[in-house]
């Protein structure tokens, strides 16, 4: 009458932990309980909050204020961009639109807060028509 049923056994097989699941402290104390292998490594400097070297010479760093700034702008050159620009009766954006730069550039400039760059400098020249050069007197 039941000749068409299969009565083979059946085996339902855990899957392995994957290494997160391996890794947190119940699975370790089952593998123990179990006489299981476990590894243990200790990563170098591994939760260790120690400082590092840098701290020191940040510190010195942060304390030198003369010699270790970038140039900026010099006041002379940021009025004759400035003059040489309301000659040609023209905003920010459109010099910078002209030189392919973006507007805050250019204001940046004007502002002094640029560091000169010689590359913007020779298309603010050629723009404007004016001879411009980071080397002007501050």
């Amino acid at each position: 009458m039941m000749n068409g049923q299969d009565w083979d056994e059946v085996v339902i097989r855990k899957k392995r932990p994957t290494a997160s699941q391996a890794q947190t402290s119940s699975a370790v104390n089952d593998a123990r309980r179990t006489g299981a292998q476990v590894d243990t490594v200790k990563k170098y400097n591994a939760g260790a909050n120690k400082p590092t070297g840098t701290g020191k010479d940040a510190a010195k760093l942060d304390r030198e204020t003369e010699e270790l700034h970038h140039d900026r702008v010099p006041t002379e050159l940021k009025k004759r961009i400035q003059a040489a620009r309301l000659d040609k009766k023209l905003t920010q954006a459109q010099v910078a639109q002209l030189v392919n730069e973006k507007p805050q550039v250019i204001q940046e400039y004007e502002s002094g807060k640029a560091i000169p760059n010689p590359m913007v400098l020779s298309k603010l020249s050629k723009v404007l028509g004016v001879q411009l050069s980071a080397k002007a007197k501050k």
